[in-house]
């Protein structure tokens, strides 16, 4: 479902206004000698990867792992999702959409970079790309293939188009066998990659996500 029409740059904050101005305090830390380039990308990595995406794992396994909470979360995520502690700025208007066995669903914003980032952390680079943003649109199977992602023909692919009014987390299919895991460990196999639908959540015969890799 885009939403081309309704899409509003109307921000409660401008991508690129905040881009340059975390560019510029990167720069005067780094000048002034504060903290290394070194020390900032090593921050930047473990909340992008780390971090911000935890908080959206956690949502996702409370779900699996309680039937009330997930009914709550697809009724009225906000509160849901409040009700952990993970709000703010970027956050405020969110809507969860649940895979299943016959539908997968695509988050994009085709026009910029709107992203939910109190439960995802940093919008990852390849998500701000206009060749992602164009191509998830035209040929979402095959952005899908490139990530690693091969569904059968007969599922159908949703595009949901983040704004500044709306914006979207994936509610990836739970992995079979993991009916007695506790939330906390299903929470360690939910990637960043899956909530935003370009992955799903697979289990190895080790216990580990094969999918865990391609978060990048």
């Amino acid at each position: 479902m885009t939403s081309d029409d309704h899409h509003s740059h109307d921000h409660t904050e401008s991508p690129v206004d905040l881009a340059l101005q975390v560019k510029a305090l990167e720069s005067l830390l780094v000048e002034k000698g504060l903290v290394s380039e070194e020390t900032l990308d090593a921050l930047i990595e473990t909340y992008e990867h780390k971090v911000g995406p935890r908080n959206g794992a956690q949502v996702v396994a409370k779900a699996w792992a309680q039937p009330e909470f997930k009914e709550w979360l697809l009724k009225d995520a906000n509160a849901a999702i409040a009700s952990l502690g993970f709000t703010g700025r970027q956050g405020e208007h969110m809507r969860v959409v649940e895979n299943s066995a016959k539908v997968h669903n695509l988050v994009v914003c085709t026009l910029c970079s709107c992203y939910p980032w109190p439960v995802l952390g940093l919008p990852p680079v390849w998500y701000k790309s206009a060749p992602y943003r164009a191509r998830v649109v035209r040929d979402p199977r095959g952005v899908l293939v490139e990530f690693g992602t091969s569904l059968d023909d007969d599922v159908q692919i949703e595009i949901w188009d983040s704004t500044a009014e709306m914006r979207y987390l994936v509610l990836p299919e739970r992995p079979v066998g993991t009916e007695d895991w506790p939330e906390e460990e299903l929470a360690n196999i939910v990637t960043r990659n899956s909530m935003i639908g370009v992955e799903t959540v697979h289990v190895t015969e080790d216990g580990d996500n094969s999918g865990a890799k391609a978060d990048s």
